[in-house]
């Protein structure tokens, strides 16, 4: 899989881009506000039709875009992949005015042409972004590694996909009808009898599916921190299921039931769903009388452990950053194996706050990968080698230049 050409019009800084990319290495060089990483994210944002930095449509257009009759953004990218040519395409077109004072955008998905979901989007362009700010990964909330895993996912597994929108809108009724049983004072209890159902079937498939990608992880991420460490650190991922965390007595045998998963699937799920379903019934009555949901993947973490410590608490910066990139590297290597070719790697300033050491070794890492676009303020951060194999351009208030 190779992306081959990027079109931008009215994204962010970049009022229009035309950008081929011919080499596996890309390196981009420029100032800080110059529009580095809005190119990296207007690619992760075609890859998942949604922005791994903004939380509305309308911040990621070019102001002067409204200065026109229309306001419009528009992002293209051609990919070639399996020998076959991709265009993939995102417009946002802003809504006529509903009497607010905030611009409101649509969003319209085209796959060669052909209007599509943006469930039919992810994957089509796998790719795997580090930004400086996924030292939260290690250091952020637990709902900032769910989105991890859950954009991961999605990329590799089209069903994980859809279960998971499926047990969003389950769980969104779940928690309404829990509110109104706590007014009622628990009466009508029956009623949440379908609603259990569909989440203990949904978030059984999530649970199981989440721990086998934060395993294979683990596997992969020690290789990568060690690379990045010259072996001095030690580096494991452990996954924190939401049912286990809830359920401390029962949480041993799903640990024990976890650990099959690549023999028996199938089973897994089924004593997944069990156990699920044993702590619903338990935690009836605290359910209610909290209004929410209190077991299910929507609580699930994953633990960053150096020689046995919580690297969120007694992680230096420095070993932060690094385990949060051995964790990148090593989805390379998950998707690359779950689908069968390398995901496009896109490395944000990856360079800063590392040591000597360790920038040694992760150059020599990405001088293997198969495709890569990397970002830098300084280019005295990477090697004479390293610059020779890329393709050197810098940008400068949303103009992009080759340097010769």
């Amino acid at each position: 899989m190779r992306l081959v050409h990027l079109s931008l019009t009215n994204f962010r800084n970049f009022a229009r881009l035309e950008l081929d990319f011919p080499q596996p290495i890309t390196l981009l060089q420029g100032g800080n506000a110059q529009g580095k990483t809005n190119l990296l994210e207007a690619i992760y944002y075609l890859a998942t039709s949604r922005s791994p930095r903004a939380t509305a449509e309308r911040e990621v257009v070019n102001w002067l875009a409204f200065d026109e009759p229309l306001p419009f953004a528009r992002l293209v990218a051609d990919v070639v992949r399996d020998g076959s040519s991709l265009r993939l395409e995102i417009t946002l077109v802003q809504r006529a005015n509903q009497g607010g004072n905030t611009p409101r955008f649509s969003k319209q998905i085209r796959i060669n042409g052909v209007k599509k979901r943006a469930l039919d989007l992810v994957g089509c362009l796998p790719v795997v972004l580090f930004l400086p700010r996924d030292i939260r990964l290690v250091t952020g909330s637990p709902s900032g590694r769910r989105r991890y895993l859950n954009a991961s996912l999605c990329q590799i597994d089209a069903a994980y996909c859809r279960s998971l929108a499926e047990y969003d809108r389950v769980l969104t009724q779940r928690n309404a009808l829990l509110r109104e049983l706590r007014e009622r004072g628990g009466g009508g209890a029956q009623q949440l009898r379908f609603w259990d159902e569909r989440l203990v079937t949904l978030g059984s498939r999530l649970t199981v599916r989440r721990a086998a990608l934060a395993a294979a992880l683990d596997e992969e991420a020690r290789k990568q921190h060690r690379e990045l460490s010259a072996g001095r650190e030690r580096l494991r991922l452990r996954y924190e299921s939401g049912i286990t965390d809830r359920l401390p007595s029962l949480g041993q045998q799903l640990a024990l039931d976890l650990e099959g998963i690549a023999e028996s699937p199938s089973l897994d799920i089924e004593q997944v769903a069990a156990l699920f379903q044993r702590g619903l019934d338990a935690l009836r009555g605290r359910e209610i009388a909290a209004g929410m949901s209190l077991l299910g993947p929507h609580r699930d973490d994953l633990g960053f452990l150096s020689e046995g410590r919580a690297l969120r608490a007694y992680g230096s910066r420095g070993q932060q950053r690094t385990a949060a990139l051995a964790l990148k590297l090593a989805e390379v290597t998950v998707m690359s194996r779950e689908l069968g070719e390398p995901p496009l790697l896109l490395l944000d300033d990856v360079m800063s706050e590392l040591d000597e050491a360790r920038r040694r070794a992760l150059l020599a890492l990405l001088s293997s990968a198969p495709q890569a676009i990397v970002t830098a303020t300084d280019w005295e951060d990477f090697s004479p080698a390293f610059r020779g194999q890329a393709r050197q351009l810098q940008v400068v208030e949303g103009r992009i230049g080759e340097v010769v």
